[in-house]
């Protein structure tokens, strides 16, 4: 059953910094956004050089979080983010985590953990009232074949197509062309848990660099500009998604990749690039 609305004085108390996730749920919609394959040095770097002005208002102090990926590629690391398991802090642990599936000798979970019975955590929210919505992104959506389904099926509902793919050149618009439709067809008094898993920053991302070709190839420089891009469309997301009532969002990477370090190209490889990834949550206040 879905959890009552929350009080403004019990929202008061969950920060953006450390929020209380069992005042969160049920109150607020969710948010959940993954830039796959985005490098923690190029999203800083675009953050310290004002190239990202709708995202780097929302980060704390205008900072990306470093964090450590839990899986070098986005199947594995979708499966532990779905678990609870969402990039890690940096430094010693056990950190406390925002969600968390029921687990015997849990050190990570923490008094303001939203702790499920289920095995994942689209499960879990649609067990508490929420509409789960997936907005694929990279193959491991597609619903091609088994594999493809996994992930997708883990939700109510899941989007994809070719337009949202990793060769379409305008496919986050795309992405938020859907969000946007998904937010004005649910009844306002259902909460919702979106996920979109952004397609844009994978390989091919060439397109994105102005006056490129695909004889360049894809480089350090194209991912920077894929972000830009990305970054350019954002607003309207965050806006769909706070047109209800306050949003929680999280937005981070699911792993890094390379660009010829260390004679590295790609990602599912031990490399920092890779292992090492941006990450952010804050709140989207609601309409007044």
């Amino acid at each position: 059953m879905p959890r009552p609305d929350a009080t403004a004085a019990a929202q008061s108390e969950s920060t953006a910094a450390q929020p209380d996730m069992n005042s969160v749920v049920g109150s607020d919609d969710i948010l959940m956004v993954t830039l796959d394959t985005l490098r923690y040095d190029v999203a800083c770097e675009l953050a310290a050089a004002g190239r990202i002005q709708n995202l780097a208002p929302h980060l704390p102090s205008g900072r990306w979080e470093e964090r450590h990926a839990p899986g070098s590629f986005t199947y594995a690391s979708h499966q532990a983010m779905f678990a609870g398991f969402l990039p890690t802090p940096v430094g010693q642990g056990p950190h406390p985590r925002l969600f968390a599936a029921e687990f015997g000798g849990s050190e990570s979970t923490a008094n303001g953990t939203f702790v499920f019975a289920e095995s994942n955590l689209p499960a879990g929210l649609a067990a508490a009232g929420y509409r789960t919505v997936c907005i694929g992104g990279v193959g491991f959506f597609n619903r091609r074949g088994a594999l493809g389904s996994v992930l997708p099926d883990l939700f109510e509902e899941a989007h994809w197509s070719p337009e949202l793919g990793v060769t379409s050149p305008t496919s986050f618009e795309a992405q938020v062309d859907l969000a946007e439709r998904v937010v004005a067809e649910l009844p306002t008094e259902r909460r919702l848990f979106l996920f979109v898993n952004v397609s844009a920053l994978h390989q091919p991302n060439w397109f994105h660099a102005e006056g490129a070709t695909a004889d360049h190839g894809d480089t350090r420089e194209t991912h920077a500009a894929a972000l830009e891009y990305v970054d350019r469309h954002i607003g309207r997301l965050f806006a769909a998604m706070s047109s209800r009532r306050r949003c929680f969002a999280i937005v981070c990477s699911d792993h890094g990749t390379t660009y010829g370090e260390d004679g590295y190209t790609g990602h599912r490889l031990g490399h920092p690039a890779v292992w090492t990834v941006p990450y952010a949550h804050f709140f989207l206040e609601g309409p007044r």
